[in-house]
């Protein structure tokens, strides 16, 4: 996919200036929090995986230094730096200052881009305090600086004694030619301006296995840490990502790899002994979180050669029904990456989340096809432990379709009255509705006397449910304390999930503070995770936090959320005491130190709340219902692909992995003895 055209100033094309991007950055980078900051990282490391599609680059350097520096480099042509036509000024202030402008757009410098809109670098330089740009080329270094996206001179070659790094970095640019960007987030922008190496290692990462062939470099000064990419079958190594600590029917990913109409078609897939769907897509090396033709296109063929298949070897007979599209999806794993012109990629959405190019379904559709009709026949056994795999979950779903349709048929969860547990509020607007899932009968009774029977509801459940990654929906279904959830939610499920439906715009899981409580709430967050999935990424998922101590003395009630708070609260009660008596109790702390707490005349009480009912329906509401002192921890999975992981590890049938977990994380537990 390598284009051979000449790469200058004249093919820079602008639209537009920077002033808009300092004003509305969200409109720009998608927010101003730790995501924003690392989508300026993104859009700098994008430019260098632009030379690397295009064939010029083979390496990309990040490093994170002291001060929150970021520096991104590439060992590709460097971007120019000769006077560009239009505008009179050096290509690569062009570049660096206006929106709108680089080699993307028009007969540009790439073919294949994944920094489709352009406003990449210019708008990492508005929203940064300082940026400095080198290029190395034609044997010559030059750089320019800038301050909020303002040179602060003109573009010249580069005298390191003379003009040094306003940061201390031990990192050495070895490229002879490319592009080097430093730049610092302006801190009166983002609530965060402190990279996380882990975030930024996901992010290279996945672009490692996308763009096959080449290294990336990731540095942090701050730590140390240093980590190297490098996948010479990345979507192999990618899937067998996606499926770790998951039991796998074909062991080697089944890789589709082909060139149709200039569209560059890349597919792995295999298959896994678990009931869950993953598919995941690309459109140049850009997530297509949403899909889009080329899935579709993936799916279709899917279904037509693996139902040809089946009836070839007779696993399917004359008298039997195809399989359907859910029947593939038990247990799928697959990756469909397509690269293709820039000029002619679209997207039906700004966010670049869905594939629009009608041609690339019958491409995909023709790779699919074909490729796996190939891979069958030549790889009979994985064929049929494939289908063996698609025939089960085909069996399984028809005998159980009775059963399923009788709870989740049309209309027939909206149609139920509500659980007679429930306690529902006053309120209809689900924005203004709040559910408390609470563990027992018990709490559910001091919840519901102490709620604000306007805007909460109470839905107490008794007992654990049933682990929902080890079961099919119908089994699921059965159980009547999910059934019971699910039709509080009003969300439906399966075939009839409609999210707009939902009754309570904030759910939130009041579990004790103790290891079952722990275990009562992974096993909810699995079901939503697994069935009502779109309920964590609208921001619905919410855990209450219940305090672990109620210290008094006299009339003065403090609750404890931490035993370090516990720790603050009793330092105070100490300064006000007497000097040590005989009789005095002696508190260790949790940093290892000790509290002398007066029992004579101090009148100091410490509760330690094992349950929540423990609490009276005051104090629940008090220290853990009431809005305005209340605290809540917002669920969310920003990354999915690590939430089923560790979802799988810890609550599927592989024990080998969990047990490494626990081995792991063993000194890290806090153990409610």
């Amino acid at each position: 996919m390598a284009d051979s055209k000449k790469y200058d100033a004249s093919q820079i094309q602008v639209l537009e200036g920077l002033e808009p991007v300092r004003k509305r950055p969200g409109m720009y980078i998608g927010s101003t929090d730790a995501r924003g900051l690392h989508h300026l990282i993104k859009e700098v490391v994008d430019n260098s995986i632009d030379e690397a599609l295009a064939g010029h680059a083979k390496n990309v350097w990040v490093t994170l230094s002291e001060g929150n520096y970021v520096t991104v480099a590439d060992d590709g042509r460097g971007i120019p730096v000769d006077i560009h036509p239009k505008t009179g000024k050096s290509a690569l202030e062009v570049i660096m200052t206006t929106l709108h402008a680089g080699g993307k757009f028009g007969e540009g410098g790439y073919k294949v881009s994944s920094g489709l809109h352009g406003v990449g670098v210019s708008a990492v330089n508005a929203l940064s305090d300082y940026v400095r740009a080198e290029v190395r080329r034609d044997g010559k270094t030059y750089f320019q600086e800038y301050a909020r996206g303002v040179p602060k001179a003109k573009v010249a070659e580069l005298d390191y004694k003379k003009n040094p790094m306003p940061f201390e970095s031990s990192y050495k640019w070895i490229a002879k030619t490319g592009t080097k960007t430093s730049f610092l987030a302006d801190a009166t922008i983002f609530s965060t301006i402190v990279p996380e190496f882990e975030k930024v290692k996901k992010q290279l990462r996945q672009v490692a296995y996308l763009v096959a062939g080449i290294s990336f470099h990731l540095f942090d000064e701050r730590t140390g840490e240093e980590l190297h990419f490098y996948f010479q079958s990345g979507l192999a190594a990618l899937i067998k990502q996606l499926n770790k600590n998951k039991g796998v029917v074909n062991p080697d990913p089944i890789i589709l790899n082909r060139e149709i109409d200039e569209i560059a078609v890349e597919v792995a897939i295999q298959y896994n002994d678990s009931f869950n769907e993953n598919v995941e897509s690309f459109a140049n090396v850009v997530p297509t979180t949403e899909g889009g033709t080329h899935v579709t296109g993936f799916r279709t063929a899917l279904t037509r050669v693996i139902n040809d298949y089946a009836r070839k070897i007779e696993a399917l007979k004359e008298k039997d029904e195809n399989f359907t599209g859910d029947d593939l999806k038990e247990g799928l794993t697959a990756v469909i990456s397509i690269k293709m012109d820039s000029d002619r990629i679209q997207f039906e959405s700004q966010t670049k989340e869905k594939l629009g190019n009608a041609e690339v379904q019958s491409v995909v559709n023709q790779v699919v096809r074909e490729g796996l009709d190939t891979f069958f026949e030549e790889n009979p056994a994985e064929g049929k432990r494939i289908i063996e795999k698609v025939l089960l979950a085909a069996r399984a779903r028809a005998a159980a379709r009775a059963a399923k349709d009788a709870v989740i048929r049309k209309g027939a969860l909206e149609g139920m009255t509500l659980p007679g547990k429930l306690a529902d509020c006053q309120e209809k607007d689900p924005a203004k509705s709040e559910i408390y899932i609470v563990e027992g009968d018990s709490a559910g009774g001091s919840a519901k006397q102490g709620r604000d029977r306007k805007s909460q509801a109470i839905l107490p459940l008794k007992g654990k449910i049933l682990n929902t990654e080890r079961a099919r929906l119908d089994k699921i279904l059965e159980f009547e304390e999910i059934k019971a959830l699910v039709i509080a939610l009003g969300t439906g499920i399966g075939d009839i999930i409609q999210y707009d439906k939902a009754r309570y715009h904030r759910i939130i899981l009041m579990t004790d503070a103790d290891v079952d409580g722990s275990h009562i709430r992974t096993l909810l967050l699995t079901f939503i995770f697994r069935y009502l999935p779109e309920l964590l990424t609208r921001g619905y998922v919410y855990i209450a936090q219940p305090p672990l101590f109620k210290i008094q003395k006299g009339k003065d009630v403090h609750y404890a959320y931490t035993d370090e708070e516990r720790d603050g609260i009793l330092k105070k009660f100490k300064a006000a005491a007497p000097e040590k008596a005989t009789d005095d109790v002696v508190l260790p702390t949790a940093d290892g130190e000790e509290i002398v707490v007066p029992k004579k005349g101090s009148g100091v009480m410490i509760q330690r709340y094992k349950g929540l009912g423990e609490m009276n329906p005051e104090q629940l509401w008090e220290t853990t219902m009431n809005p305005e002192n209340r605290v809540l921890k917002q669920v969310t999975i920003e990354d999915a692909e690590g939430a089923d992981e560790v979802f799988s590890m810890l609550m599927g049938d592989e024990v080998p992995p969990r047990k490494r977990f626990i081995q792991t994380h063993a000194k890290q537990a806090i153990l409610d003895i």
